[in-house]
């Protein structure tokens, strides 16, 4: 598994490029800004983009999905409660201070259960809400790709619109605190941990959480 990191934006939130090395096709997990850096290392790694996956719909996880579809011609997928988010990219940055596009339309909406095929990997979708109603997790072989669902030492912020912290704790501790100690979580911002590192001394859900 061909796995990149790129922190993208001001608010540099993680985007992924996820790679099947035997066929060189690859899913770009949450293109959020700089489309172009992000182009450019999908071709350094000489891979071809077969899909584009949106964790969530906030802008700072999407705002790329523009350019680097029209580029691409990859599917856009995401959960379809968080489908209209996508039209609304613009007027979200703006109320931050800064300036998006507008993603197109989902070619597909995804859900709990749902299977993305990349080359010989196999993505299944968790449905994990409360950050945002259609947030989602992405469990490959011992990864799992959380958006901003969980954080190292920390969870999803949910005070913004449909948001809620027993949603969130739920979507945590019943779909993600299931896998397995050693699968590796990659956040939506900050540094990647694991399931039983979190499951143990994350101070909102984990075994002693203080909430």
């Amino acid at each position: 598994m061909i796995i990149k990191t790129l922190p993208v934006g001001p608010i540099m939130a993680n985007c992924f490029i996820l790679g099947c090395p035997e066929s060189l096709q690859a899913a770009i997990i949450d293109p959020g800004d700089e489309a172009d850096r992000i182009l450019q290392t999908v071709a350094d790694a000489k891979l071809n983009v077969t899909h584009i996956i949106n964790t969530h719909g906030h802008f700072d996880h999407v705002s790329a999905n523009k350019n680097v579809h029209a580029a691409t011609n990859a599917p856009i997928l995401i959960h379809a409660m968080d489908a209209p988010m996508l039209a609304k990219i613009a007027a979200s940055a703006a109320n931050w201070g800064l300036s998006a596009e507008d993603s197109p339309p989902p070619d597909r909406n995804i859900d709990d259960g749902d299977t993305i095929r990349v080359g010989n990997l196999t993505l299944t979708v968790l449905h994990t809400p409360g950050h945002t109603p259609g947030g989602v997790s992405l469990f490959s072989d011992g990864h799992v790709f959380v958006g901003d669902t969980l954080f190292a030492g920390s969870i999803g912020r949910t005070d913004f619109p449909g948001g809620d912290f027993e949603t969130l704790k739920s979507s945590i501790q019943n779909k993600l605190f299931t896998l397995a100690d050693n699968v590796r979580v990659y956040t939506g911002h900050g540094p990647e941990t694991t399931i039983g590192h979190e499951r143990q001394t994350n101070p909102f859900v984990g075994a002693n959480a203080m909430y």
